[in-house]
């Protein structure tokens, strides 16, 4: 999910970390430079979840624009850093 947000406040800022970790389907959220506010990685099992997701968040705090792209086809996914020790 991308966030976009108008409240650029430490309140509402507080409010959304305080929200994102009550919901175990985020399994990432980073805090963006550009564009973009927000990254959450969401892990459901499919739309219909999301879409209980998305309305249990969204009751939770207000986001003001939220764009969500789903994955087709995992190719490659690993957690291994590229960088070897001597």
């Amino acid at each position: 999910m991308f966030i976009k947000t108008k409240n650029h406040n430490i309140e509402w800022s507080n409010k959304l970390v305080e929200v994102v970790a009550k919901f175990p389907e985020i399994v990432s959220f980073y805090r963006m430079s550009g564009e973009i506010d927000y990254l959450l990685k969401v892990i459901v099992k499919d739309l219909d979840d999301f879409d209980m997701f998305y309305k249990k968040l969204i009751s939770e705090v207000q986001l003001d624009n939220v764009t969500s792209s789903f994955s087709l086809e995992e190719i490659k996914n690993t957690t291994e850093l590229p960088i070897k020790l001597n």
